[in-house]
């Protein structure tokens, strides 16, 4: 992605065309001044007058070091980059014919996956001719809904694609941990 140059995204100084703006910052009183005004506050303070919000009426400027005001939206930039956990989607194959035992295994592995905050699609492969058995897939996954209607939500019914039956789920709460 193409990094957008700082200078070019906000306006600085005389760039600012709107005639009067809210002017915010430390040590300034906070109010509507005339551009005029606010250039002639930031020069004296030694500090550059910067659009905050141009949308708002009437504009919001601070009056700030321009340099220290972007190290610090950087900085808060990676921090909320840090805290935001990227969801991943995590698959469970089931065959027609999979034993009751195999059936838990792979249920409690998509419920740890539901309460880590991952996406679970589960699926039924139909290999050769056992595509006859279509219904059985379609049990089969109903019941997995069922097993894990405490943790997940279904995207939608089970569906048929190709020669694979697949449904989705969706935690109910990221992060909740499951009953014991």
């Amino acid at each position: 992605m193409k990094r957008v140059d700082e200078r070019n995204y906000y306006r600085i100084g005389r760039e600012i065309r709107h005639p009067r703006v809210r002017v915010v910052g430390e040590n300034i009183t906070t109010g509507v001044y005339t551009i005029q005004e606010a250039q002639r506050m930031a020069e004296e303070l030694g500090l550059e007058l910067v659009e905050i919000t141009p949308n708002a009426d009437p504009p919001v400027c601070r009056i700030v070091d321009f340099q220290k005001f972007i190290y610090e939206k950087k900085k808060k930039d990676k921090e909320l980059k840090a805290k935001s956990k990227k969801q991943e989607m995590k698959e469970i194959r089931f065959t027609p014919h999979t034993d009751d035992h195999d059936f838990e295994f792979k249920s409690k592995h998509a419920e740890n996956f539901l309460v880590d905050g991952n996406k679970v699609r589960a699926y039924v492969m139909f290999r050769g001719r056992s595509i006859v058995f279509k219904e059985q897939g379609e049990m089969l996954l109903l019941k997995f809904a069922q097993r894990l209607e405490e943790v997940g939500v279904p995207d939608q019914m089970p569906k048929m694609e190709g020669k694979r039956m697949y449904i989705t789920f969706v935690p109910k709460a990221p992060g909740t941990k499951k009953k014991e």
